[in-house]
């Protein structure tokens, strides 16, 4: 017997959709090659797919409704399924995010995840050796529509120097990115600066993230080692604040900051 037909749809909302993938496709009378080739993805992938052992896009979605008639079943399935593809400790984080009016982030390593393009996520997953980062990627990629929406919050960023100079995967990725942060800066909604190393010390010991909700108390996301931390009580969220204060204040401007991912841009033209 196969991982698909292993499996138990009501384990989690995964299964179900793999189940339903499934039997929607044998009731069809078609078979999981036919169906790749129609969807435009591998046979191997579609099997992962109906074993529940990939998340799929919402591409994939929309052509299986199309192909397979099923009245946009999987299209409905589909933010269910994304909303569970995050780790647990991770899911009231991206709950609040949704939900935000205003997003302060600080970030001493990486892009924020709401910038990154699809590449630069992908080399930065793989960097940790991960044997989901497939999953993990459409659920990061995912995140970002909520700069699209009808009312996208408003986004402040701060990033150290240090995550401008530090590359990931070939030149050209690195440089896509840059070129995506400083388009999103240009954005009435999003603000970027950089902490230069000419600033010397700063008050930014950790990468977080304030989140200011349009009902509620504001709250922090403390990034960790093992898994991220949600800190909602005022005494910490007050620190956090005063910390961002300190950083915009050590920060260039967004005009200049904009310069500086520029130059560096350009140094990296492929």
């Amino acid at each position: 017997m196969g991982a698909a037909e292993k499996l138990d749809p009501s384990s989690s909302v995964l299964a179900f959709a793999a189940c339903e993938l499934r039997r929607a496709r044998e009731e069809a009378g078609m078979t999981q090659r036919a169906l790749a080739k129609s969807v435009f993805v591998t046979p191997s992938l579609l099997a992962k797919l109906e074993a529940a052992q990939r998340v799929p896009s919402g591409e994939f979605a929309a052509r299986v409704d199309e192909v397979l008639n099923t009245g946009g079943l999987f299209g409905r399935l589909w933010p269910l399924i994304m909303k569970y593809a995050y780790p647990s400790w991770f899911r009231p984080y991206v709950e609040l995010e949704a939900q935000a009016q205003i997003i302060r982030s600080f970030e001493l390593r990486v892009i924020p995840g709401l910038l990154q393009t699809e590449d630069y996520a992908r080399a930065a997953l793989e960097a940790g050796r991960l044997s989901n980062v497939d999953d993990l990627l459409a659920a990061r990629l995912t995140r970002q529509d909520i700069l699209t929406r009808e009312n996208p919050p408003e986004l402040w960023i701060i990033l150290d120097e240090n995550v401008l100079r530090r590359p990931a995967g070939v030149p050209r990725v690195m440089h896509d990115q840059l070129a995506r942060v400083i388009e999103a800066s240009e954005t009435p909604t999003t603000v970027v600066q950089v902490v230069p190393y000419s600033a010397g010390p700063h008050a930014g010991v950790g990468s977080f993230h304030v989140l200011t909700l349009e009902e509620g108390p504001e709250v922090v996301f403390a990034d960790g080692f093992a898994q991220g931390q949600l800190l909602p009580d005022p005494e910490h969220v007050r620190a956090a604040l005063r910390a961002y204060d300190l950083l915009r204040a050590q920060a260039l401007s967004p005009a200049a900051s904009i310069d500086l991912l520029a130059t560096t841009m350009k140094e990296l033209q492929p």
